[in-house]
């Protein structure tokens, strides 16, 4: 039988990002992934070398590579939406649950253990997840930061609520990310370079 559980996953680049808002530079759930992994892993290693935890890394990437697998089901529902109330949040959650089942069904039977703990969470993982929301919370900020430095307007109260959303974190990893990392992407690219 074949199995068309990465087929489906090669789908993340057909579900765009901030549907609601005008985009200057359309992002999609695989680019946003990537960019979630890759930050994921800097708070990880930035928790291991400066703040003596012990993170999995290479284990906390790939948690961010598939976090938002889902939404190749259920799509991407806007933040203001997803979260309006209590109610609306579980019954997401619930069908978030169901579309990573879905995907699960779509691997090999001998496959699903090993898949299993990248979409559902589980207590071993919780400090890795923390991290992952983190990344998460900070590329949105950065597609803010790259909006309104095309000169898109639109974007400017969702920086505001992005930042404050990984200040209420309360992670010092994703403090010190935003301190070492984040004037960069104001940056040209001469200036970078």
């Amino acid at each position: 039988m074949d199995s068309k559980f990465f087929a489906v996953i090669s789908r993340m680049k057909y579900i765009s990002r901030w549907s609601l808002m005008r985009n200057t530079i359309r992002e999609n759930i695989s680019e946003h992934s990537l960019e979630t992994a890759f930050i994921a892993h800097a708070l990880a290693v930035l928790g291991n070398l400066r703040l003596g935890k012990s993170y999995d890394a290479q284990r906390c990437a790939l948690l961010a590579m598939y976090h938002d697998a889902a939404e190749i089901i259920t799509g991407d529902l806007p933040t203001p939406i997803k979260y309006y109330n209590r109610q609306i949040k579980n019954v997401y959650s619930e069908i978030e649950d169901n579309a990573q089942e879905q995907l699960l069904s779509y691997l090999p039977e001998d496959m699903r253990g090993e898949y299993r703990s990248l979409f559902f969470h589980t207590d071993e993982d919780e400090q890795l997840w923390r991290l992952v929301k983190a990344a998460d919370k900070i590329s949105a900020l950065i597609k803010c930061v790259e909006e309104r430095q095309m000169g898109n307007s639109d974007f400017s109260s969702a920086e505001k609520s992005c930042a404050d959303a990984i200040h209420s974190l309360d992670l010092p990893e994703a403090e010190l990310f935003l301190e070492e990392f984040m004037s960069s992407y104001s940056l040209t690219l001469d200036e970078q370079c």
